[in-house]
């Protein structure tokens, strides 16, 4: 709690006008400081993706090594979705109490014992036990970077930064596929638990990497901390008029004057945090429960297409393709890691060029196309009594196909959506419940997939995934307004607004640019 100043309540007051201008608006030019605070806090996440990637080929190597069934497999690759959620609950509140940087150094130091454990397992019980600890760490580091990277970059660049976090999820999986297959040729007994253990390393790095960036400029407003808020915008922001702008409109969204100029005051304990979940959850406004519903909705369907059957069970899926042999099985994995890796660069550059929601139509369109594709050529192998080299070669194709799809919008965009709709006093709260969603769904994919594709084949999974998928479009055409430039203090009014409404915004914002460019 700040000490001395003035006292103000934390009622939100967001200014009405969704379309407020952006100071400096055709300046292009990418402040270096917020970009390197962005990368940073955002390499928390490969500790997720490093995790979900090398279980993949791992779990092939345990199986073996532990004597282990086929349901228990799919118990170890989903119980670290499943206990991300506590981490992920526990985030929002916590990122509120000691501030978004160390939060990030605790989810880094938690997944690092997580890691620890499981290189260390002598048998499948202390295995799952690290896997629910590295959860936890999972659980905190998904919740707290988007959100973290969405309060600290200025609006002209929040789509480019904010992506940065599932940047390095893809680098992780990528990272997890390449240890399995570096690894793969080592006893089965050591291979496995150096595969999973060394996933700790970089988290230790990163604990005290993170230790150098500011903490958030919003965080800072909702303490009373006006003066340190002001110089961490300075430093991020385009301009220094920019920055005071931003800082006004942070204060305005917590409920102090804008003509405040004390460098600390006294805020509300509402402000800290209380009292968020009755607003969110129990008595929402139209435009808090349309917000909800839309990252609700983004962060479910991310995870129902089936990206996680695909990237944990990729190697299954080749063999079911007909691939055969463990080194080519890892091999292909590689390359599903790498073209997952390479689209994301994609999304990154395209997410403030061409906006939010027509990268994610295009990108859902995509998968829902190779999810068809892959399910036909499974369906084509499954059939055939003698190996087809043209439907491996489909199957495989349409993998990469799905998987780079699924960068290049779906990925990121539920990241960089969800973290920057919610007004600031419901932002870390906000997201948590979206996370927490993502990682539930994910979780029952992947303690499901094996089960699943036993019982009703597994084209007709395929198959099952390519409808939740159009399901998923149909919702993002009509629900979405698209948030391209808009500021976070704008965006509970640009929820308020009707739909017909909000396209009538968009065509605006576009002609405007249009006609500055």
């Amino acid at each position: 709690m700040a000490e001395g100043g003035n006292h103000y309540s934390g009622v939100s007051a967001v200014p009405e006008n969704p379309t407020t201008p952006l100071v400096l608006q055709g300046k292009r030019k990418r402040n270096k400081f917020s970009i390197i605070s962005a990368i940073l806090a955002s390499m928390v996440s490969i500790l997720l993706g490093y995790d979900t990637g090398v279980m993949s080929g791992a779990s092939i190597f345990i199986k073996d090594d532990l004597k282990i069934n086929d349901t228990q497999i799919e118990i170890l690759v989903g119980i670290i979705n499943v206990c991300s959620l506590l981490g992920s609950a526990v985030a929002g509140r916590t990122s509120d109490w000691i501030g978004r940087r160390y939060t990030i150094v605790f989810a880094s130091v938690i997944f690092f014992v997580g890691a620890l454990l499981m290189g260390l397992a002598p048998n499948f019980a202390w295995l799952m036990v690290g896997r629910i600890v590295a959860g936890i760490g999972v659980g905190f580091a998904l919740m707290i970077a988007p959100v973290y990277t969405a309060e600290i970059a200025p609006a002209t660049a929040r789509g480019f930064l904010t992506s940065f976090p599932e940047v390095f999820i893809n680098a992780g999986v990528l990272l997890g596929y390449i240890s399995n297959y570096s690894f793969a040729r080592l006893p089965e007994h050591l291979s496995w638990r150096l595969m999973l253990g060394v996933g700790g390393i970089p988290s230790v790095l990163l604990a005290f990497g993170i230790l150098i960036l500011p903490e958030s400029p919003r965080w800072l407003v909702l303490q009373g901390q006006l003066g340190e808020a002001r110089r961490v915008l300075i430093k991020t922001c385009d301009s220094k008029e920019e920055a005071e702008l931003r800082l006004a409109e942070i204060k305005t969204a917590v409920g102090i004057p804008e003509n405040c100029e004390d460098d600390v005051v006294t805020v509300s304990k509402r402000s800290h945090g209380e009292g968020v979940w009755k607003e969110l959850l129990l008595r929402p406004t139209p435009s808090v429960r349309r917000v909800l519903i839309a990252a609700v909705g983004l962060f479910f369907f991310q995870q129902a297409s089936g990206i996680d059957a695909v990237v944990l069970y990729s190697p299954r899926i080749f063999e079911k393709a007909g691939i055969k042999r463990k080194n080519d099985l890892l091999g292909a994995t590689v390359a599903v890691g790498f073209s997952k890796t390479v689209f994301i660069l994609v999304a990154t550059f395209l997410l403030d060029k061409i906006g939010r929601r027509p990268l994610l139509l295009v990108s859902v369109g995509g998968m829902i196309v190779s999810l068809l594709g892959l399910a036909s050529g499974l369906m084509v192998v499954d059939h055939s009594e003698k190996k087809l080299i043209w439907a491996i070669v489909l199957c495989v194709f349409m993998t990469l196909s799905f998987v780079a799809s699924f960068s290049m919008g779906f990925g990121p965009i539920p990241w960089v959506y969800g973290s920057e709709i919610f007004p600031v006093r419901l932002r870390a709260q906000g997201v948590s419940i979206g996370v927490a969603v993502n990682r539930v769904t994910s979780g029952v994919i992947g303690m499901t997939f094996l089960s699943l594709y036993k019982a009703i084949t597994i084209e007709r999974t395929f198959f099952m995934f390519a409808g939740i998928t159009g399901v998923a479009w149909m919702f993002f055409y009509t629900f979405l307004p698209e948030t391209q430039g808009k500021t976070l203090e704008d965006m509970e009014g640009l929820f308020s607004t009707s739909r017909f409404k909000w396209k009538l915004s968009m065509k605006k914002d576009n002609d405007v640019a249009e006609n500055h460019n």
